[in-house]
């Protein structure tokens, strides 16, 4: 009997589910789950979840009475966003990708210090810091925060990532896992070329980024971790069988798991890993990006949408106070 493509993927490449509702983890059984402020914001407003977002933020505002609001509303913040990674570890054998607060995205000692957070407020509950990927941004100042993490044993999940030069720096930094995203870059292809329909996956420029990226990695024999992310299509996905990894919604999940053809692996590992590249510095980094008005375009929006996202999850708080 024929396989679903989910089926076939998962042998090919290990496959990550994109949401923050555990419940619908559960059905698909991936190895590890990705969330980011958008998708816990979304988890929090669906109505399944209220009571238990409202007995956490009470639970926690009656085990610290000594914080003032605004710190507190930041702590709960915290504490719903590992809340949720708890109950997806529950379901998943692998990690779960925790964001830090996208604010703090140009500010590499703030971000260490809120990464410090969350894994200690994981390490509170039982979970090893082992089960968790810190999510930072990948700018400069995310990949220098990112570099000494690592140095304490802290994996991070480099994310919002559109240009090589992002993905060259964050494997120069050691860094455990990187997110290049896909359907942003369709979508500004798309825009930018007035089309209607999504372009053929071999002209798509969000398949092949995360094909180069790929291709650079193995190439150079960088360890760094390639996990495709933010698609737009399941036939996205399917052209990039054989990546490192790919993280996928519940609605492309439904669908490779309703679809039954052969498929096909797209990227394989280089049998030539001698390849040099000139290491990246600031002034490089700064450049190759200011170069690259799509990433730059797309870093600087997903940094503002994660930054909403959470003030409005602070919102949200804050009637419950």
């Amino acid at each position: 009997m024929q396989k679903s493509l989910l089926e076939q993927l998962k042998k090919v490449t290990m496959v990550v589910a994109d949401t923050g509702d555990f419940e619908l983890i559960k059905k698909y059984k991936p190895v590890d789950a990705t969330t980011n402020p958008s998708l816990i914001l979304k988890a929090v407003k669906d109505p399944k979840y209220s009571k238990l977002v409202i007995d956490t933020i009470d639970k926690f505002k009656q085990n610290n009475p000594e914080l003032k609001r605004d710190e507190l509303i930041r702590e709960i913040a915290i504490e719903i966003l590992v809340f949720f990674g708890i109950k997806i570890l529950d379901v998943i054998d692998g990690k779960v990708s925790s964001e830090v607060d996208a604010r703090v995205s140009f500010n590499s000692a703030e971000t260490i210090d809120y990464a410090r957070k969350i894994i200690k407020k994981y390490e509170s509950h039982g979970i090893s810091k082992d089960r968790v990927l810190i999510k930072i941004a990948a700018t400069w100042e995310g990949i220098k925060a990112a570099k000494l993490l690592q140095k304490e044993s802290v994996n991070c999940n480099l994310t919002l990532i559109f240009d090589k030069v992002q993905a060259q720096a964050c494997a120069e930094a050691g860094v455990y896992l990187v997110s290049p995203f896909v359907g942003r870059i369709t979508d500004w292809q798309m825009q930018q070329n007035k089309l209607d329909t999504f372009p053929d996956v071999n002209d798509d420029d969000g398949v092949n980024s995360v094909k180069s990226i790929y291709k650079l990695y193995k190439d150079c024999g960088f360890k760094t971790i390639v996990m495709g992310a933010s698609f737009r299509s399941a036939n996205q996905v399917v052209a990039l069988a054989g990546c490192d990894a790919l993280t996928i919604s519940p609605v492309l999940l439904e669908e490779l798991e309703n679809s039954f053809e052969n498929l096909e692996v797209k990227l394989k590992k280089s049998n030539d890993v001698n390849t040099q590249v000139p290491q990246i510095t600031e002034s490089n980094f700064r450049w190759q990006m200011n170069e690259n008005p799509m990433a730059t375009n797309k870093l600087a929006e997903g940094i503002r949408q994660f930054a909403k996202d959470t003030v409005e999850l602070e919102n949200i708080i804050t009637k419950y106070l």
